[in-house]
């Protein structure tokens, strides 16, 4: 029996010393999460809000995960960079969080199948990629009574980003309870191309206000369409975080979306090996979706809007309920019907009572 010299058998046994503690080590390294965002952390709406909902997970999870983010990355090419340079760094977790993310997050989630992504607003899964979003359209539809109950001049403005399904629903909430709770009232829209400039928005809301809006809704991410509502003496619905404190006169209620609870999750579900690809759509009935409705609104149609919050938070009513027409009057959602999220994932039409034309 050959002799194996004692120097060669103690270096043998260091070196399994050396790889189980590597081991354990690497089974102790926290879980690596990473936010891909597509406005400035400070911008006061949308990426303000993911930024709170990534430093709530921080609280959380504590040393079991570690987290990062980059921000004022823009759709498109840019993204995918982003993007595969943060799954070749060993991320476990990417959120993605615009819906132009879409394509380019399919795209590194096939080249990187041992990494998990999840991606806001879009449509398109995978077996490691999940999709999330937020009904804000129950909250809009609520934001809709409330500009019903309040315009003097039946005109209502909307400074919007891009004509992308999200967009598009949001307004038609809006249209709906227009129609049920003061009919014939107009709503204009202008398209900013953008999702964060200030001195678009700031623009396009002064122009809503010449020409006789007194509600501007936005969907984009900064408060300059509130500071021109305060400004300008109209009211003002704010969008993604609780704008009030930018248009103390002004603000009727915000559609505040609320990321925590679902990064928490989904983190969660990474960590214990439970994590499945979904189509996670939250609302005002998880928290998602919050209305925190101001002191500038009457205490009666604050009643009125509690209640019917309630109805939407209890399943009682849901906004996109049948008979719905389009502009040219054709049925796209039957009586007594209730939209399908397929249906309300891929809306591409302007319900009965916008008179202005989508852009191509």
């Amino acid at each position: 029996m050959q002799k194996r010299p004692l120097k060669k058998i103690l270096g043998t046994l260091a070196a399994a010393i050396g790889l189980a503690g590597s081991l354990a080590a690497s089974a102790a390294d926290p879980l690596k999460v990473g936010f891909v965002y597509v406005g400035p952390i400070g911008d006061h709406g949308w990426t303000y809000q993911h930024e709170q909902g990534r430093k709530a997970l921080e609280a959380q999870m504590g040393d079991k995960i570690k987290t990062s983010y980059v921000e004022n990355v823009a759709e498109g090419a840019d993204a995918e960079r982003v993007i595969r340079d943060m799954a070749k760094d060993k991320y476990d977790l990417i959120f993605t969080t615009s819906f132009g993310y879409m394509n380019p997050t399919v795209k590194v989630a096939k080249q990187f199948p041992k990494v998990i992504f999840e991606h806001a607003t879009g449509y398109k899964q995978d077996k490691n990629l999940g999709t999330y979003l937020a009904r804000t359209y129950e909250g809009r539809y609520v934001g809709g009574f409330l500009a019903a109950k309040m315009t003097k001049s039946k005109k209502i403005g909307y400074v919007a980003s891009f004509p992308i399904p999200e967009v598009i629903r949001d307004i038609n909430a809006i249209q709906l309870a227009l129609n049920k709770y003061n009919p014939g009232t107009e709503m204009k829209v202008v398209w900013v191309n953008s999702w964060f400039d200030p001195g678009k928005e700031a623009d396009a809301a002064n122009a809503l206000v010449d020409q006789g809006v007194d509600v501007i809704f936005q969907h984009t991410d900064s408060p300059a369409p509130i500071q021109t509502a305060e400004r300008r003496g109209v009211y003002a619905v704010g969008y993604a975080s609780d704008m009030a404190h930018f248009g103390p006169k002004a603000v009727l209620t915000s559609i505040v979306n609320n990321w925590a609870p679902h990064y928490i999750a989904s983190t969660q579900a990474v960590l214990d090996g439970t994590w499945k690809s979904q189509d996670y759509w939250g609302g005002l009935n998880d928290g998602t979706v919050e209305l925190p409705i101001s002191d500038v609104v009457p205490a009666d149609v604050k009643a009125e809007a509690e209640k019917l919050i309630a109805s939407i938070k209890s399943g009682e009513f849901k906004p996109f309920t049948g008979p719905i027409k389009d502009q040219t009057g054709a049925v796209k959602i039957a009586a007594g019907a209730s939209a399908s999220n397929a249906e309300l994932a891929s809306m591409n039409y302007y319900v009965e009572g916008i008179t202005a034309q989508m852009p191509k």
